[in-house]
């Protein structure tokens, strides 16, 4: 038997002091959902570092070191307190920010409380996500507000999360690998979203300053479904519509997932993100907002609570993530033209541990409301196959025009920028269909 090649420290290490764990650290993650943090402290492990999360009885969030600074007992007996929680061997007193506001069992006029702070890490709470940003104090970036957590005007988000036994990257990188959709998701088992998703599109990637897309295009019938994923590195991403059947015509349908994957440590990984709901993305209400939560999600093949036979003969992008061991190999892989995504996403992710200057943050790109432009979005547009034109040639080279319509949205704003990029794609409608009258 062959030796098993190692695993590549450089992107699945995420512990303090590694290459990708100190990229990593320089941008906000969620570490729990609002729900987790009742009146008892929620201890939980984030990037090799054992934390415990709360929300004091003032209302504030603390995300700390786990272990008191005195004697080292977790925080997770702790008391949460009006201001802070308190160790409950000696009674230290920790505020969310770390100082140390009481210990009781010493002298009256010990100086020791102001001579250290115990380990903090800067925390935001945000419809129903608990975020921490740790890494160097001085580079700590805007926390992101990206468009789709406002538009459309009637976005409903619902946080969940899912807990994966295996390495961070290999669930994060599915994301970039929209070809396995035709096939685990549709043409091997069952349908797990819709029949389009069947078939097999043109697929085309472009790289951002921050991150990158892929382009998917589909044949319909008499339509064409563009469809976009967006990444913003190293770890953010938002899906497109789940249930599309492509039969109407959309014009820059946006998100219906939000989704960070948060390393725990080296083999175990969280995903922890937003469900959108509103009546573009889900127009016929089949999404279940109420099965959204800690460890669940309202789609096909996410969690690992099935049974293991029913697992075996329907598995779902859960059982493929996991079972490429608990750190995938790449040394092992035999990749080919499908696994573009995979590939860049991984240089992206290589340069980015490699930088030495202030890597880019998505709020470099705030716009004067406050909100990130981004990119995820599914486009249907009816132009029927011509017996004259190759329809695959034309559909590439149609995903690139439409997010070049995109993109050239960027000079507007809110509901100006929406109608921009319809009066794109309606004109491209026009340019491919032959029809002057859908310009």
């Amino acid at each position: 038997m062959s030796e098993v090649p190692a695993e590549d420290p450089e992107l699945t290490h995420v512990g303090p002091g590694t290459p990708c764990g100190e990229y990593l650290r320089k941008f906000w993650h969620p570490v729990a959902l609002s729900s987790n943090l009742t009146d008892l402290p929620h201890a939980t492990r984030i990037l090799g570092e054992d934390l415990v999360a709360f929300r004091d009885k003032s209302g504030n969030v603390g995300v700390l070191h786990k272990h008191c600074s005195h004697r080292g007992t977790s925080l997770e007996y702790g008391i949460v307190s009006e201001h802070g929680i308190r160790c409950c061997y000696h009674g230290w007193l920790f505020d969310v920010d770390g100082r140390i506001l009481e210990t009781p069992g010493e002298p009256p006029d010990s100086k020791l409380k102001d001579s250290f702070y115990h380990g903090a890490y800067p925390a935001i709470e945000y419809k129903g996500l608990v975020f921490a940003y740790m890494g160097p104090p001085e580079e700590k970036p805007e926390f992101p507000i990206l468009d789709t957590f406002e538009q459309p005007h009637d976005n409903k988000l619902v946080p969940y999360s899912i807990h994966h036994p295996c390495n961070w990257l290999q669930v994060a990188e599915n994301f970039m690998d929209p070809v396995h959709a035709v096939f685990l998701h549709t043409n091997l088992t069952n349908v797990q979203f819709t029949d389009a998703w069947g078939n097999m599109p043109t697929v085309d990637f472009g790289e951002l300053e921050d991150g990158m897309y892929y382009i998917n295009c589909r044949r319909v019938g008499d339509m064409v479904w563009v469809r976009s994923n967006h990444l913003l590195a190293p770890n953010l991403g938002q899906v497109a519509a789940l249930w599309e059947d492509a039969d109407e015509e959309k014009y820059f349908g946006r998100a219906s997932i939000t989704r960070w994957t948060v390393p725990i440590d080296d083999t175990h990984c969280w995903i922890f993100g937003f469900r959108h709901y509103n009546s573009y993305i889900d127009p016929k209400s089949l999404g279940k907002p109420e099965e959204c939560s800690d460890n669940s999600v309202d789609f096909f093949g996410q969690t690992g609570e099935r049974p293991y036979e029913e697992k075996q003969r329907t598995p779902g992008d859960y059982e493929a993530q996991i079972s490429q061991r608990e750190i995938a190999i790449h040394g092992l892989e035999h990749r080919g033209a499908s696994d573009e995504g995979v590939v860049r996403m991984r240089r992206i992710l290589r340069n980015g541990s490699h930088c030495e200057e202030r890597v880019p943050q998505p709020a470099d790109k705030k716009r004067s409301n406050g909100l990130i432009h981004t990119y995820t979005h599914d486009t249907i547009l009816r132009i029927p196959e011509r017996p004259d034109v190759d329809d695959r040639v034309m559909m590439k080279e149609l995903g690139r025009r439409v997010i070049e319509a995109i993109f050239a949205g960027d000079a507007y704003e809110d509901g100006e920028r929406q109608a921009e990029i319809e009066r794109g794609l309606k004109a491209l409608t026009a340019e491919y269909a032959g029809d002057e009258k859908t310009a």
